[in-house]
């Protein structure tokens, strides 16, 4: 992971040098600097800035709990919606799901894309014919969408989440007729993963086996 290894070289180092270091701006960077911390990755002093975290100086290899566990144990159940629901009507499905992010499939439950809060706003902003328009004209297009596959570890869902800062990662199988676009399975998101931690500490504090 690009972060890590940059606090690796550098540290301590502040949240503005990295992402001057990233060519991005602060709070791009703020949500995975915080799962990095909450995940042992990373500790953080204020007034001084990052350096790596007990995770990383104690262990071989980091979470290597999470190296064996695998995405199909821990992943969600995806709020999908079709590709031809209207904007107006995903903008009320986020907020009845509580969801940060949609994912959106054909008629026959191929995956198409994904659909965010960002994307909605950008096309309803000083658009007055945009509550009609459908998702499918607005949502990022798969296969321009980083994905998860059930057998990989959740690691490699921390290392994607981080790498392309995203905070949702589809769970996807190939479809049983061999066709182009594959079948959702779940979802993992940071929401997942911190849980995941906190239930990890708590079962630490008591004593009790490990995720």
């Amino acid at each position: 992971m690009e972060l890590l290894d940059l606090v690796k070289k550098h540290s301590p180092v502040t949240g503005e040098q990295l992402a001057e270091y990233l060519g991005v701006s602060r709070p791009t960077l703020r949500s995975d600097l915080s799962l990095l911390v909450m995940l042992g990755m990373l500790d953080a002093k204020p007034k001084v800035g990052y350096f790596l975290g007990n995770t990383l100086r104690t262990a071989g290899e980091p979470l290597p709990r999470f190296n064996s566990m695998k995405v199909k144990d821990v992943q969600g159940v995806p709020v999908n919606i079709p590709d031809t629901l209207s904007v107006h009507d995903a903008v009320i499905m986020l907020f009845t799901e509580n969801a940060d992010t949609l994912l959106v499939v054909t008629e026959n439950k191929r995956f198409a894309g994904i659909i965010t809060p960002k994307d909605l706003l950008k096309i309803t902003l000083g658009n007055a014919g945009a509550a009609s328009i459908p998702v499918s004209m607005v949502m990022t297009r798969y296969p321009n969408i980083v994905t998860l596959s059930p057998d990989d570890s959740v690691l490699d869902a921390i290392r994607k989440m981080s790498l392309h800062q995203v905070d949702c990662l589809p769970v996807t199988v190939e479809s049983d007729d061999g066709a182009g676009q594959p079948v959702v399975t779940g979802w993992v998101s940071k929401s997942n993963i911190i849980r995941l931690m906190a239930e990890h500490a708590t079962s630490q504090e008591l004593g009790e086996p490990g995720l």
